[in-house]
């Protein structure tokens, strides 16, 4: 449990605890002050050209409420949501089911649009621009076309890879918002919100605590929460204090900036094995016991965020503040300030 807890907590968006507390509207949803304020506008103006409001491209790391905002989207525009991902559109004709099965004004979700697969994603061209699909019958002489109106609607998509997506697809979509990690402020604002919910007492340094400690991510900060209240349940009257909170917190040893055993064992293995790198992503995956990809979407970028690590052309490197970190005296030769050489 201990070394898979971010993995978990980034990996599960649809579980029953995060959509019980997902903001039913943009005012209960802190943070992303941008985003919200272009996505209010673009609904605010499509309802007074009573129009269908145009299509969006959420991207950024897992947990960042990127299908709340869909969800949130569907609602402020009185829509039905339909909701699906990327991986289970596997023909040509799932795509064909649900598009032609959407009405007027419809918002449709596409989660890790990225990973559709190219020949797929060539139907959603003609039916994001002139809300037609073109639908090839039969094959070899026999073959031919039909093409089918649809109705206008709404595309959200969401990804967690924005560079991994294809120009013209990338083109088809009016607004492009991103996604940041969240400071304290809004992440102890998001905790207190969620503990009225669940019904759990909280004092305002308990949901700091567990806020500074979430990585930047309202997910992480809601699978801490969650952990937490039934800590402080066991251990102590049912209050989540400053002191509950981080005695709950070290117990699965997740430390005061918010790092756990992996990552710990991610800066050790470039310092001690690698002589502070630079490093390959596959060396450093071997040396720690972890999926690639794993480090590289979870852990990898909080390290980056606190200026542990940086990449370069020629691998992961290890800064000052990693030493300062595991208590270890850094070599004068190590730099304090990200090079800029980085690379996605």
């Amino acid at each position: 449990m201990k070394e898979n807890f971010y993995t978990e907590a980034t990996e599960a968006p649809q579980s029953e605890f995060d959509i019980s507390l997902r903001p039913p509207e943009l005012t209960d949803f802190f943070g992303q002050s941008k985003v919200k304020e272009r996505i209010s506008l673009m609904i605010e103006a499509a309802q007074k050209r009573e129009d269908v409001l145009a299509h969006i491209l959420l991207s950024g790391p897992p947990g960042l409420g990127k299908t709340t905002l869909a969800h949130i989207i569907a609602g402020a525009t009185g829509s039905q949501l339909h909701s699906t991902s990327g991986p289970q559109i596997e023909k040509a004709g799932d795509l064909a089911g649900i598009l032609t099965n959407l009405k007027r004004g419809d918002v449709l979700f596409i989660d890790e649009i990225h990973r559709l697969h190219p020949a797929i994603e060539e139907y959603l061209y003609p039916a994001m621009e002139d809300y037609r699909l073109d639908i090839i019958i039969d094959q070899g002489p026999n073959a031919r076309t039909i093409e089918l109106s649809l109705p206008r609607f709404t595309l959200v998509g969401a990804t967690t890879r924005a560079g991994m997506l294809t120009a013209p697809l990338r083109s088809r979509f009016t607004m492009t918002n991103r996604l940041d990690y969240y400071n304290a402020e809004d992440l102890t604002k998001i905790v207190t919100r969620s503990s009225g919910l669940l019904g759990v007492s909280i004092e305002e340094g308990g949901a700091l605590e567990i806020a500074s400690r979430s990585r930047g991510t309202p997910r992480v900060a809601n699978s801490l929460l969650r952990w937490v209240r039934d800590f402080a349940q066991v251990r102590a009257d049912g209050t989540i204090t400053e002191k509950v909170a981080d005695d709950a917190l070290k117990m699965i040893d997740i430390d005061d900036d918010g790092l756990d055993e992996m990552d710990k064992r991610i800066l050790e293995s470039m310092i001690y094995k690698f002589d502070g790198g630079p490093v390959g992503l596959s060396s450093l995956a071997v040396a720690v016991g972890e999926d690639a990809s794993t480090i590289e979407e979870v852990y990898e970028p909080y390290l980056v965020m606190q200026g542990m690590i940086t990449r370069t052309p020629r691998g992961r490197v290890a800064m000052r503040r990693s030493y300062e970190k595991l208590g270890i005296s850094a070599p004068k030769n190590v730099s304090d300030s990200t090079p800029g050489l980085g690379l996605d």
